[in-house]
């Protein structure tokens, strides 16, 4: 794995990282509350292999270890979420020795001169919350600034940079609309209605991190997968665009514009979400980065039933989780975005592959793991070059983890993880990924 000779990714102010979130590695069932994925789990039909996050990874446990292996493949950052129900009572307190587990985790980090950048909603909503409404009740919104506030003041300075909100439209369309994530609904409305709760959320609890934490890098991660029309016809161009304004626009204008795409007024009064007066002008709060999560690319066609209907890839590479391998959507989707909005400095907060990865003789050979990678930074590297202001990149995943709906039957991380004896293992993609950065440090040294 070789960056390319000419990147700016070169620059040791350029940070590489390395990803994961709370639910999918910690485990420590036992130390907090019960979130909506340990029900959603629970629930039978909803998680492939009928697994859960009791264990996981168990980094509850394994946490120092983990972070010598965050330093052993020389990373400049580690980006982890904060699990609310392990750190806050149901009567809204501080639990002090859920915040204690993180404290030792950020002070581990900084002491290696790992940059920490915490996530501090990554799905994992508390059960207690769902019961009054989760996202679809706005009052969850104040509780979620008052879970902010005594977080960010407990952490103090430890931490370099907060997103508020991961991929708020896997929250809300998943969750809400399609079902296939917890809390496990299936109504349109319901969609459009967390998305705009999600969305408010980030705008309040960006007023709380200016207050208490206006020295971090304080913005929010979405996730994109640009819309390409399945041919040049004028009808599949429009259907690619509305699915476009459905799953990409929808959350990243009312941030940058301040306002819904024009999708917002074709939708019926039973779909369309409750805004107050005021909501857009929160929710547009400026941020100091935006964090895109890439993986594939969508593609549409026009259908008499519907706006759009997706197209399968067929014959072309695909990862384990069936999606297309496609890195110029990594470019076209940045170069994009920067022409349609001012776009704040932009972070790659999640990039990788879950692949078919065979252990033999403790060695994981995930060759297509490393092309993936390397064709994916060359992308990014000509999306940079083309003027998008990119200031850094995360790998994800760290580990072998809980894959949501998938429970554990795909691996996306640059370390193997053997479930039954949590041994880890580093792949050979670690290793290449461990060798690019020290030869850049090498070189700018």
């Amino acid at each position: 794995m070789i960056l390319p000779s000419d990147s700016n990714m070169r620059s040791p102010d350029f940070v590489f990282g390395v990803a994961t979130s709370s639910f999918q590695i910690e485990g420590g069932i036992e130390c907090r509350l019960p979130s909506i994925w340990d029900t959603f789990c629970s629930t039978p039909g909803k998680i492939r292999d009928r697994s859960d996050g009791k264990v996981a990874c168990d980094h509850f446990s394994k946490w120092r270890e983990d972070i010598d292996l965050i330093s052993h493949l020389c990373v400049d950052a580690y980006r982890f979420s904060i699990s609310w129900p392990r750190v806050i009572r149901q009567d809204g307190s501080l639990n002090k020795d859920g915040i204690g587990f993180y404290l030792g985790l950020l002070d581990r980090l900084n002491d290696k001169g790992i940059k920490p950048f915490v996530t501090l909603y990554h799905w994992d909503l508390p059960q207690f919350l769902q019961d009054a409404g989760g996202w679809l009740n706005r009052e969850t919104t104040h509780r979620f600034c008052d879970y902010v506030d005594l977080v960010t003041r407990a952490f103090e300075k430890r931490v370099y940079s907060y997103a508020t909100l991961n991929e708020p439209y896997c929250s809300a369309y998943l969750g809400y609309e399609r079902g296939i994530h917890a809390p496990g609904f299936t109504e349109a409305a319901m969609g459009k209605q967390a998305a705009h709760n999600l969305l408010l959320a980030h705008g309040m609890a960006m007023q709380v991190l200016d207050q208490n934490s206006p020295e971090s890098l304080n913005g929010i991660v979405l996730n994109f997968a640009p819309c390409y029309p399945a041919t040049g016809s004028e009808e599949d161009v429009a259907a690619a665009g509305i699915a476009d304004a459905e799953f990409n626009q929808w959350y990243i204008q009312p941030l940058l514009d301040g306002r819904y795409p024009d999708l917002l007024y074709s939708l019926s009064e039973q779909q369309a979400p409750v805004i107050a007066q005021g909501d857009l002008e929160v929710i547009s709060h400026p941020i100091d980065f935006l964090g895109i999560n890439y993986y594939t690319r969508n593609v549409y066609k026009a259908h008499k039933m519907r706006p759009y209907m997706q197209v399968a890839p067929a014959d072309i590479p695909t990862t384990e989780m069936g999606w297309e391998i496609y890195p110029q959507g990594l470019t076209d989707l940045l170069v994009s975005l920067d022409r349609k909005y001012d776009l704040p400095p932009v972070y790659i907060t999640e990039n990788g592959a879950a692949m078919a990865d065979v252990l033999e003789q403790g060695i994981v050979e995930d060759k297509d793991r490393i092309r993936y990678f390397e064709q994916h930074l060359e992308a990014l590297n000509q999306a940079m070059q083309q003027g998008v202001d990119v200031r850094g990149y995360f790998a994800w995943s760290l580990m072998d983890n809980f894959e949501w709906a998938e429970g554990y039957t795909k691996r996306f991380g640059l370390v193997h993880v053997d479930y039954a004896t949590q041994r880890r293992t580093v792949k050979a993609s670690g290793r290449h990924f461990r060798d690019m950065l020290l030869r850049r440090a090498l070189e700018g040294g």
